[in-house]
C-alpha cells in the first residue's frame, strides 16, 4: 500500500537485524505532509465536544473512504460545527509517529502498521474503530519472463518495503510453494527487491525487477507498461476478502471525544455507501483528490482497473488481520503478538444499528 524519493535511481531498503522489525503501510515510503487543509465549518452548526477533528490518510486508492469523504463533505456534514484538519502521510510509521504524538487524532492505515503501532505500545496507543477496504493488491510481471506461477522462481520481485504488508504476503504465499526466503535480505529461490513504489515502474521498466506484489494503483501503473497480472491476492482469501485499510484512533481521543469518534464513523459508513451507489462519480472525486495532493491525476488506463480491484467496506474484517499477524510472525519478521484489545467496534455497531444494519465480528480481538 511511502515516502517521496528519487525516482531515478532504485533503491532497496535497508534491513535491520532487529525484530520485530518495523512493519509500515502499503504507502510509498516514510514521509508526511501536513496539508494543513480545514474544511469550511457551515455557519450555526452545532459544534461537538472538540472544537476538531484531525485526521490523516494516504494519497492512495485504498484510502478512498477519506479522500472521498473528505472532498465530498461527507465527513464535515456528520461533525457539523466541529472542524477537519487533515495530514497526508506516504507510510505507515510516519501516520503512527503522528498519531502518538497527537498530531493526528484518527487514521486510515494498512494492517501491518496497526499491529506494530499496537503491540510496540503494549496495547495502550490506538484502537481499530472500523473496516475501510479490501483487495487491490496484486502480483504483476513481466510476461516475457514469467508465464506461470512457477516462473517466479529464480526471478526478482518488488514488495514496497521490508516487513510491510504486501512483503509479509508475498514471503509467505513463497513459503507456501516450497519456496525458501531469507526474510531479512530477501534472497533465496526467489528475490525480494523492496523498493519505494514510486519507483517500482521505472525499476521494471530499465528490467531491475521481473515482476512485483503491490497494491493499487501500481500494479495498473505497471500493467500500463506492458505487464500482466499473474495473481490477485483476493483469490488467496475466504470470499475473495482481506483486510487492507482499517480506521484507528488514539486511545485517549476516543475516551475524550466519543462523540467526535462516531461522527466519523458515521461519514465514513456514508461515504462507503456513495462509493458503491456512485462507482463512477467515486472514481472521479479520488482522483481529483490524488490531483490536489500531488498536482497530477491518474489516467484512465490506471485508475480504471485499479479502482475495480478495491472493495469499500465497513467490516474491518478481523479475522484476516489474526491471519496477516500469523503470516508476519511464520515468516520471521514479527514475534507473536498479543492482539486482544485492539479492536473497539462498539462505536462502529452503534452507527451501523442505527442505519438498520447487523454488528460486525471482532475475533474475539476486541476490548474486554
Amino acid at each position: 500500500m511511502s515516502a517521496a524519493r528519487p525516482l531515478t535511481t532504485l533503491r532497496v531498503l535497508a534491513v535491520t537485524a532487529a525484530l520485530p522489525l518495523l512493519l509500515t503501510a502499503c504507502g510509498y515510503g516514510s514521509t508526511s505532509s501536513d496539508d494543513g487543509k480545514k474544511t469550511a465549518v457551515a455557519a450555526g452548526a452545532k459544534k461537538l465536544s472538540a472544537d476538531e477533528v484531525k485526521i490523516g490518510y494516504f494519497p492512495n486508492l485504498t484510502h478512498a473512504t477519506a479522500l472521498v469523504g473528505v472532498q465530498e463533505g461527507l465527513f464535515q456534514k456528520e461533525l457539523g460545527g466541529t472542524a477537519i484538519k487533515t495530514a497526508t502521510f506516504n507510510a505507515g510509521p510516519s501516520e503512527i509517529e503522528a498519531l502518538n504524538a497527537g498530531s493526528i487524532d484518527i487514521g486510515w492505515i494498512g494492517p501491518s502498521p496497526a499491529i506494530n503501532g499496537y503491540t510496540k505500545s503494549n496495547g495502550k496507543s490506538l484502537r481499530i474503530i472500523g473496516g475501510s477496504a479490501s483487495g487491490g493488491v496484486k502480483l504483476v510481471v513481466d510476461p516475457r519472463k514469467i508465464k506461470s506461477l512457477k516462473d517466479v522462481k529464480g526471478k526478482r520481485i518488488a514488495t514496497p518495503q521490508l516487513g510491510n504488508t504486501q512483503d509479509v504476503a508475498f514471503l509467505n504465499w513463497a513459503a507456501e510453494q516450497g519456496w525458501k526466503v531469507d526474510p531479512q535480505s530477501g534472497r533465496g529461490d526467489v528475490t525480494v527487491v523492496r523498493t519505494d513504489n514510486k519507483i517500482t515502474p521505472d525499476a521494471y521498466k530499465s528490467g531491475s525487477v521481473d515482476g512485483a506484489w503491490v497494491p493499487e494503483p501500481t500494479a495498473s501503473k505497471l500493467v500500463a507498461e506492458g505487464a500482466k497480472v499473474l495473481l490477485d491476492e483476493s483469490s488467496l482469501w475466504p470470499d475473495k476478502k482481506f483486510v487492507i485499510t482499517n480506521i484507528v484512533v488514539r486511545q485517549s481521543f476516543l475516551k475524550e471525544h466519543p462523540d467526535v469518534v462516531e461522527a466519523v464513523l458515521r461519514g465514513s459508513v456514508k461515504t462507503n455507501a456513495w462509493i458503491n451507489a456512485n462507482p463512477d462519480k467515486a472514481k472521479a472525486s479520488a482522483n481529483t483528490a490524488l490531483k490536489e495532493l500531488s498536482g497530477k491525476a491518474l489516467p484512465a488506463d490506471v485508475i480504471d482497473p485499479a479502482w475495480k480491484s478495491v472493495t469499500f467496506l465497513d467490516d474491518p474484517l478481523a479475522s484476516t488481520l489474526g491471519t496477516e499477524a500469523d503470516h508476519a510472525v511464520k515468516a520471521g519478521l514479527l514475534d507473536k503478538p498479543d492482539l486482544k484489545g485492539i479492536y473497539d467496534l462498539a462505536p462502529l455497531d452503534k452507527v451501523l444499528k442505527a442505519e438498520g444494519r447487523d454488528a460486525v465480528d471482532d475475533a474475539g480481538l476486541g476490548v474486554r
